[in-house]
């Protein structure tokens, strides 16, 4: 992964996701989590969660945070901050749809 994301990706279709769920993708090795929001939009996030490697994918959405199913540490979808200050943040992706495509900028 580069520090600088400025490479595109093609991780997949859209419609491989459900709304209000979570799928991972491994790009260069690394997980990814993407999300499809119920309006439609897709986030994306690393795909372990910081705290004891949850699969962050297999999360609860809750407006704008996706909670780890391990022990419930809530992640913004905006900055991957914890809304536990003592969690490590993720690392976040710009993500979007084009022509049935779900994009990664990575």
């Amino acid at each position: 992964m580069t520090a600088t994301m400025d490479r595109q990706v093609a991780v997949g279709s859209v419609t491989d996701l459900t709304p209000g769920e979570g799928r991972t993708y491994v790009v260069d090795g690394h997980q990814i989590a993407v999300f499809l929001l119920s309006d439609g939009t897709v986030r994306a996030m690393d795909a372990v969660c910081p705290h004891k490697a949850g699969p962050l994918a297999d999360g609860q959405i809750d407006g704008a945070v996706v909670t780890c199913p391990l022990h419930q540490y809530a992640f913004r979808f905006d900055s991957g901050a914890c809304t536990t200050e003592t969690v490590a943040p993720v690392r976040v992706y710009p993500a979007h749809v084009a022509d049935g495509a779900v994009i990664v900028q990575v």
